[in-house]
């Protein structure tokens, strides 16, 4: 088969690599050169890099024989995979949604329906801040009351780090970093910075959640968590290989 694979996610690139190694042909389509730079290479693997819409994800799914498209965005890209879903149909090509597992509640957690709603609740809460939510939503976080409290923990790339720059983050409180991110990390960084607040999305396992989860609760920290904006359908990573491979 010929997959059409978009998403620069942990999963997204263990598919890539899985559907490569069983013989497919993969065009992973990532929406960063820092993306393609963790995209796995091989034969069968073709690396599509910058960001599409709707008309332009239409256009690449006409420009090849693919036989089908996997959707293995982040759980947060809601417009994307929007468009992705619409550009399939209209182009008439099966698609398939790659979801992670939903978190469980637990004690004390506290949530927030979106980003400037957690920074509104943060600036009621005492303390430094871990932030792990990325560098997307940083404005939100950048009033001159809170961003000296916030630990913003982003990716490695020279854009991360600018954004953070240029809303007035303390350089010494920008960490560059690539996850996934074990306990005994997450536990360290809380420990160094003294925070008292850990924000994450609930990103599921493939983004590290419960290891924040973990180390919030043996440091005795407060976890506040961006909800996912909608409850989605699909295929978790290993419903998803079995799906594939019994085609």
């Amino acid at each position: 088969m010929h997959i059409l694979l978009f998403g620069g996610t942990t999963e997204g690139r263990d598919l890539a690599s899985w559907l490569a190694g069983h013989g497919h042909t993969v065009t992973l389509c990532v929406a960063t050169g820092y993306g393609a730079a963790l995209a796995p290479a091989g034969p069968n693997i073709t690396v599509h890099t910058g960001r599409l819409d709707s008309g332009a994800m239409e256009a690449l799914m006409a420009s090849a024989p693919f036989e089908r498209v996997v959707d293995a965005t982040h759980p947060y890209a809601v417009e994307v995979s929007r468009n992705i879903r619409a550009a399939s149909e209209h182009t008439r090509l099966p698609y398939h949604r790659l979801v992670r597992e939903g978190p469980c509640e637990g004690d004390g957690w506290l949530h927030a329906p979106s980003a400037a709603d957690a920074a509104e609740m943060l600036a009621a809460l005492p303390g430094n801040v871990l932030l792990t939510t990325g560098s997307k939503d940083l404005r939100h976080y950048a009033a001159p009351a809170l961003r000296e409290r916030i630990y913003p923990r982003v990716l490695p790339s020279l854009d991360s780090l600018s954004q953070c720059l240029e809303l007035g983050f303390p350089s010494a409180h920008v960490l560059c970093m690539q996850g996934p991110f074990t306990t005994e990390m997450n536990l360290a960084l809380i420990g160094q910075y003294q925070i008292k607040t850990l924000v994450t999305k609930a990103s599921g396992g493939a983004g590290g959640f419960w290891e924040k989860v973990a180390a919030a609760g043996e440091a005795g920290v407060k976890l506040l968590i961006i909800d996912r904006p909608a409850a989605e359908e699909g295929l978790t990573y290993q419903e998803m290989v079995s799906f594939l491979t019994a085609l």
